[in-house]
């Protein structure tokens, strides 16, 4: 934006709302309130939503705030007891002194390459949820992410690590654990594929290790909770085939992780390129039958997807529900995770989400 580059030019400070909000939240009479932090290129929705739910559950006033429906700024006068933040990598990218109490790093992919100046400053704005913490703040890491696990070695405060199969916080048989022991059942969850154990364990190192929740109210909150839309959010069943709209996916490490999740499956999947190299998508095994290429990024899926499987290329949303659902047959999934954002054909990915549950539902 011509006023962003006119500030850098100048020298001018330019800060994030996040930022302000933490600067005002400082001046708070009775002092600031905790504040939990969430980043990562993808899954920070649901992990935010999942620790309130379980802030909630403990009886606490909690809020998503940040890169949510409310900005961090405009919950600062609300009656809160703490604030979870969703923090996108625009908006640590404008922070000076914005810490938290306790941060989450989900994982690292390559993403927004049109926005950031290169991957080494994507990672560098994502990094600054640990960097700008304190001694007596926790930092949280998936153990499996090297880029993730680098900068947690290097946190300033106490360092807790989740991850499905090992890690501080990790799945042992159907139990989600920490340091202290059993926290909740796989069973009482009301979705558990891969994605969502892993979601669940940041979310309870993020309540547990700040002391605001305790496990009873992880397993309430768990029992409870359902995804926002457009999250592999299932929307029809017809002919022993199964429907789900995960327009959320956005990256090609967002859609892999949706990919897995299933035996077999029809793949919708294309829409705005962001610079981003889509070839991950296509090294997730040969349970994708079928991939309906949309979009501008069609032929660039296409490609990646060549030597692995059929690809056909679809002329809108309606043909690719088609052409998917003379393709699938009983035991299949067909699923929209594409995996490129939707700025081609959509204002934003829930005009997409919404549209491919109509068309599914017709």
């Amino acid at each position: 934006h011509d006023i962003v580059l006119a500030a850098q030019r100048e020298g001018i400070p330019l800060a994030s709302e996040i930022e302000l909000g933490y600067r005002w939240e400082q001046e708070r009479a009775g002092g600031p309130r905790p504040i939990l932090a969430v980043t990562g290129t993808d899954g920070k929705t649901t992990t935010t939503d999942m620790a309130v739910a379980m802030l909630r559950a403990a009886g606490r006033r909690a809020e998503a705030v940040g890169n949510t429906d409310v900005p961090f700024v405009d919950a600062l006068d609300t009656d809160l007891d703490v604030f979870v933040i969703e923090c996108s990598s625009f908006r640590l990218a404008w922070t000076e002194r914005f810490r938290a109490d306790a941060a989450v790093w989900l994982n690292f992919a390559p993403d927004h390459l049109n926005w950031h100046a290169s991957l080494e400053s994507y990672e560098a704005t994502k990094a600054k949820v640990f960097s700008q913490q304190s001694a007596t703040d926790v930092a949280v890491g998936f153990v499996d992410d090297p880029v993730v696990m680098r900068h947690l070695a290097a946190a300033p405060g106490r360092r807790r690590s989740f991850g499905r199969d090992r890690g501080d916080y990790r799945l042992d048989g159907s139990t989600l654990v920490g340091p202290s022991g059993p926290i909740a059942d796989v069973a009482v969850m009301g979705r558990s594929l891969p994605h969502d154990i892993t979601n669940a364990l940041a979310a309870a190192a993020l309540v547990l290790e700040t002391g605001l929740a305790d496990t009873d109210a992880i397993g309430t909150a768990l029992a409870d909770f359902v995804a926002q839309p457009h999250r592999l959010e299932e929307v029809g069943r017809a002919g022993g085939v199964t429907w789900f709209n995960d327009s959320k996916a956005t990256t090609p490490h967002a859609a892999s992780a949706a990919i897995k999740a299933f035996d077999s499956l029809i793949l919708i999947a294309g829409g705005s390129r962001k610079g981003v190299d889509l070839s991950p998508m296509a090294t997730t095994g040969s349970h994708v039958r079928s991939v309906i290429a949309i979009g501008e990024a069609a032929s660039d899926i296409s490609t990646v997807f060549a030597d692995s499987t059929e690809v056909v290329v679809a002329d809108s949303m309606a043909d690719a529900v088609t052409l998917a659902g003379e393709r699938a047959v009983p035991g299949d999934a067909v699923v929209l995770s594409p995996g490129c954002a939707s700025f081609d054909w959509y204002s934003g990915y829930p005009e997409r989400g919404d549209h491919f549950r109509r068309l599914v539902r017709d």
